[in-house]
């Protein structure tokens, strides 16, 4: 899809919900940095910045920030009262740490780092190779599969299960909750996704302090046994904060990994990646991974407020104005990078985006990294000649950015 541009006005119109977008932002992406890489998104109301240069320098620019209602009212901003019936998704929002600002964030990003150490990380690796074995031994007998639902979403919800101590068996249900929840981010969300949202917050919520209160009896290793020990300890975590914060973990975790591993496995499908170069050692495994990461991410537009009058890339903004960050438009910046849409397993330095930057940067980037890094070689390993049976379909949330399924076939 090309989008309308009005190159004087810095101004674009760019529908998110149009599959020809969604599908494929790319190309639009192209458009608008060649046109206008700093715009106003008439469709979101808010400036948009895609330079690499731009994106990262904001990212890190501590006038910005995730929260505002610290320093300004509803009414200052001109926002119309909470809705009542999104109570309970709202109460889950006000505990994030994605949507908090220091002193808060830095307090609960404390806690949640003891559990993404990279010591602890790195253990993960033989159980992340094991799933994947699992996984594809259950399909390989027969000869195609759609490899989200197969492969790229169970390994991750798994591992991010484990690592916070909730049972497998409630992988389905945790997934179900999560996709209704993220619906709330998608552009022009109605009444009906907002409610389906808070009953799934409401559900979540609900399973998670009744779990975390079982748990208070049998602490062990994992992040929610930590997270309880820090609640009892001073004070320094409230149970709303903790129940809020293992929602986002259980989510983030799995969400954006999901999208990562399919969005990599179609992008060297598509671009004919020989996986036994791109495989060939740790060094190789490592570069394919940050290439994959850079040319499909995850997470496409992050927004954050003006905390105070600023002016950035000739944009004057106002306290409590928003802005978007595009993420997957900053990792094709041909700028930053040469032959931005092809695929070089030997690009370095790789200065990509995709798990943000500054106090907000992805606290699981780590762990991405290794299923990413395990499990990606394990499939092209296990199922040669394996290739694209059905052009891939993308779910209609464009700023994360994944696969609704991937269609594949093998010898």
């Amino acid at each position: 899809m090309t989008p309308a541009l009005d190159v004087v006005r810095r101004r674009v119109r760019l529908d998110p919900r149009d599959p020809g977008f969604f599908n494929d932002p790319y190309r639009a992406y192209a458009a608008i940095h060649e046109a206008s890489p700093v715009f106003f998104w008439e469709d979101y109301g808010f400036w948009c910045f895609a330079r690499h240069a731009d994106v990262s320098a904001l990212l890190r620019d501590r006038r910005f920030g995730r929260q505002i209602t610290h320093l300004m009212s509803r009414a200052e901003l001109g926002w119309p009262e909470p809705k009542p019936h999104l109570q309970p998704f709202d109460a889950l929002e006000r505990h994030s740490i994605l949507e908090l600002e220091p002193p808060e964030h830095t307090r609960l990003r404390n806690l949640v780092n003891r559990a993404f150490v990279s010591r602890r990380i790195e253990k993960l690796g033989p159980r992340i190779a094991a799933l994947a074995h699992e996984r594809i031994d259950r399909f390989a007998h027969e000869g195609s599969a759609d490899l989200v639902a197969e492969f790229a979403a169970p390994i991750p919800v798994a591992v991010i299960a484990d690592l916070l101590g909730v049972p497998r068996q409630m992988g389905r249900e945790l997934v179900d909750w999560s996709h209704r929840m993220v619906a709330m981010y998608q552009f022009g969300a109605n009444r009906e996704v907002e409610e389906r949202a808070a009953r799934a917050a409401r559900a979540f919520a609900d399973f998670v302090r009744g779990f975390a209160r079982a748990r208070r009896g049998d602490l062990g290793d994992d992040l929610i046994s930590q997270l309880l020990i820090a609640e009892s300890d001073g004070g320094r975590l409230s149970e709303d904060e903790l129940v809020a914060t293992v929602i986002l973990l259980l989510n983030a975790g799995h969400e954006a990994t999901v999208q990562a591993i399919g969005n990599g496995v179609k992008t060297m499908l598509e671009g004919g990646v020989d996986p036994r170069l791109a495989f060939a050692g740790e060094s190789a495994t490592a570069a394919t991974v940050e290439e994959l990461l850079r040319l499909d991410p995850p997470l496409h537009l992050f927004q954050r407020h003006a905390l105070e009058e600023a002016e950035f890339a000739g944009v004057r903004l106002r306290k409590g104005d928003r802005i978007g960050l595009l993420l997957g438009a900053a990792n094709r910046d041909p700028a930053r990078f040469p032959h931005p849409d092809a695929f070089d397993g030997g690009r370095s330095p790789n200065p990509h985006v995709s798990f943000g930057a500054g106090i907000h940067f992805c606290v699981g980037a780590p762990l991405a990294r290794l299923e990413l890094s395990v499990a990606l070689p394990i499939l092209f390993a296990r199922l040669p000649g394996l290739r694209l049976a059905e052009a891939p379909r993308y779910r209609d949330t464009f700023h994360f950015h994944g696969l609704e399924a991937l269609r594949v076939e093998w010898r």
